[in-house]
């Protein structure tokens, strides 16, 4: 195995990167994550490992704003289920991402059997939401968000509460990207949520 540590403004970016490709199989790769539940833990398409380790608390009030916004919108809609940071989906490229938050229509999480639901889902959600925290690179974020569109998803935000910006990427659009919205709409995909702000700065 091989590894790689990056360090920003002499702080350790908290990214650590592992090749584990041909190392660790899909199932290795889930029991890795139940045993290390204080870890935030991906696994890109190309088999580096991406270890993170807890959010800083700033970052974790975000997360959890977002989720309780995102949670009461999806219950009150009813057309789909909504999840939080902790959960892990399989993309179509086999990458294994957990985003900050995401939404699946029924019709496509109700097909899964039980067991796929259990573990790392295999598809990509249809709406995810990824917030950046002070150590994450803004350039390797927008390529995420550019591989879950590319892997299905019909809907993706990038929250930059640095920079007091949202990041709106949608398939064969252009990013839009707005500078200090009050709120962000969730348009004909999520009917009549508005995420609010405010929280997230």
């Amino acid at each position: 195995m091989s590894h790689r540590l990056s360090f920003t403004d002499n702080h350790l970016t908290r990214h650590l990167l592992v090749n584990v490709k041909d190392v660790i199989t899909p199932e290795q790769f889930e029991e890795l994550c139940r045993a290390n539940r204080d870890l935030r833990l991906e696994l890109t398409s190309t088999g580096e490992l991406i270890v993170m380790p807890p959010a800083g608390s700033k970052t974790a009030m975000r997360n959890s704003n977002l989720t309780y916004q995102l949670a009461g919108w999806a219950q009150r809609d009813g057309t789909g289920v909504s999840f939080d940071s902790s959960a892990g989906f399989t993309l179509p490229n086999n990458a294994m991402l957990s985003p900050d938050a995401a939404w699946i229509k029924h019709e496509r999480w109700d097909v899964l059997t039980e067991d796929e639901q259990e573990g790392f889902a295999p598809l990509c959600p249809d709406f995810v939401v990824e917030i950046r925290s002070r150590s994450d690179n803004l350039p390797t974020l927008r390529n995420k968000m550019q591989e879950y569109i590319a892997n299905g998803a019909l809907l993706a935000w990038l929250i930059d509460p640095l920079r007091h910006r949202v990041y709106i990427y949608a398939p064969g659009q252009e990013v839009v990207v707005l500078e200090s919205p009050e709120t962000v709409s969730g348009g004909c995909l999520l009917p009549g949520f508005e995420l609010r702000t405010a929280q997230l700065w």
